[in-house]
């Protein structure tokens, strides 16, 4: 009786222990990504001069902070945190969209819509490569100013 205690203990142990395991992996996009001007297409453009993406993960969901240099050289941040429950999650700092809703199609591929008072006017794919070392962005849709724009961003982790 006493091995069979013993036993059905030790099994708790290692399977809690692989639940742990399990639910600690980090989202792979997790970390600091550097934007691939030279990989990267821009329609109808001009390209950015430098982006980094930086995500980190909290008890409140995934933060992203973008930094991005326009190719007039002007430099603005945004930052977004969100959840990957398809509800819309307040953004600051870009003038072209005020909410972005992600939901998780796998565990490296996502997909965005970004709205601006409760209008849709941007969608975006996000996947992240199977080595962890490059993160593409595709999205389209109208900026603030009217002009649709239709981008396929690479960057490169730093």
């Amino acid at each position: 009786m006493q091995s069979i205690i013993k036993k059905i203990a030790i099994g708790a142990v290692l399977a809690l222990g692989a639940a742990t395991a399990f639910a600690a992996a980090p989202d792979p996009v997790v970390g600091t990504w550097k934007l691939n001007v030279a990989k990267s297409t821009f329609s109808p453009g001009p390209a950015l001069k430098a982006q980094t993406r930086t995500y980190t993960e909290s008890d409140k969901g995934i933060t992203l902070t973008t930094v991005t240099t326009t190719a007039a050289g002007k430099e603005s941040t945004a930052t977004l945190t969100f959840k990957y429950d398809s509800k819309p999650s307040p953004t600051t700092g870009n003038p072209d969209f005020d909410t972005v809703a992600v939901t998780r199609v796998d565990d490296l591929t996502v997909t965005s819509v970004q709205a601006k008072a409760g209008v849709t006017v941007g969608t975006g794919k996000r996947s992240t490569s199977k080595d962890g070392k490059t993160l593409t962005f595709a999205q389209k849709g109208t900026r603030a100013d009217g002009v649709k724009y239709d981008d396929v961003l690479v960057y490169d982790r730093k």
